[in-house]
């Protein structure tokens, strides 16, 4: 038998691995990036750090960010869904219909957003089940029902543009309250309504499970199935509610509500840390990421870069944010011989 002496121990001892503490760099970095932004658009322009430059960029994120509350869901799970341009347009359609409009008679106010936004849960959910049913990858069952949705959305639309009239629905993009209009608050109650279920119920812990290591969750008894619809019906409610927001702030119904929205979603939640691979980040996270893309393009124009720039930069900072985020687990699951 071999006696390990104190010494010795003490060596192993310290050569062990110890547990990280407080928050890693993963964590607090999209926060770190977003404060030194905006420092540096601050300094170099007197018209970003006004008032009213503060409130545009909480305006222009809104809709984003309620499209990136869905996006995220489906990303947790390890999953991709690029259906919100179809369902976007489909409820922007819908809504602009049943609410006061110069295309019919029907005034349903705000029992018309309820239609337009349980339709869009509709096309989420027959993305879940094409996902589930048919076993394919996810981007192309929710980049079909991206198509069924603009064919929905054109269908509805009929060569003739629908112009809202009704006051709710307008008031939402013009009155303010606190100095924000009503879509940004809007947008904050659905990242306060992302996050409280992420973070208390059975359907967030499962849609990390689900994405960390979907195997061992299946082999412990749990029905994944259903959780995975219900994560893309979720999903689609919310980019309904965002196609109602653009229907506000156009006032009028486009089939091309949700164009390039997928993109932008995804690029905003990669970038405040949610991972693509699933498992990691979430709602906060991604809102992070909202503000970060918000504030990086609004402050690209307050300097007087060219918009043609806008898109390249942006695509520079997702890869850079990826990188950041794929490295690291790399170089965990290298095996040491």
């Amino acid at each position: 038998m071999t006696v390990t002496s104190p010494a010795d121990a003490e060596v192993v001892a310290s050569r062990r691995p110890r547990a990280r503490r407080g928050v890693s760099l993963r964590d607090t970095g999209p926060s770190i990036a977003l404060v030194v932004v905006v420092v540096v658009f601050a300094a170099l322009s007197p018209g970003f750090r006004t008032l009213s430059n503060v409130q545009n960029v909480m305006d222009a994120a809104a809709v984003l960010a309620v499209v990136t509350c869905g996006v995220t869901f489906v990303l947790m799970t390890g999953s991709i869904d690029l259906s919100a341009p179809g369902i976007m347009g489909a409820s922007a359609i819908a809504v602009a219909l049943l609410v006061a409009n110069n295309r019919n008679d029907l005034d349903l106010g705000l029992l018309g957003v309820v239609v337009a936004v349980l339709l869009a849960a509709a096309l989420g959910c027959l993305s879940g089940l094409a996902l589930v049913a048919l076993k394919v990858p996810s981007f192309m069952t929710t980049l079909g029902v991206s198509a069924v949705g603009l064919g929905v959305a054109t269908l509805m639309f009929a060569g003739v543009q629908p112009n809202i009239t009704d006051g709710m629905l307008e008031g939402w993009a013009v009155d303010r309250t606190l100095g924000l209009s009503h879509l940004t608050w809007i947008a904050v109650a659905c990242v306060l309504v992302g996050w409280s279920v992420q973070r208390w119920t059975r359907l967030g812990r499962y849609a990390y499970a689900i994405g960390g290591a979907e195997e061992v969750l299946a082999l412990s008894g749990v029905r994944v199935a259903p959780y995975k619809v219900a994560v893309f019906t979720m999903a689609g409610a919310f980019y309904g509610l965002a196609g109602v927001m653009v229907t506000s702030q156009l006032g009028a119904g486009l089939v091309q509500a949700g164009k390039g929205y997928d993109f932008s979603a995804i690029t905003a939640a990669v970038v405040g840390g949610t991972l693509l691979s699933g498992g990691r980040g979430g709602v906060l996270h991604s809102t992070v990421g909202v503000l970060l893309v918000t504030v990086l393009t609004n402050g690209l124009v307050q300097v007087g870069v060219s918009p043609y720039w806008q898109g390249g930069v942006q695509g520079l900072i997702v890869v850079a944010a990826v990188a950041a985020a794929v490295i690291p687990q790399r170089r965990r699951n290298q095996v040491t011989k």
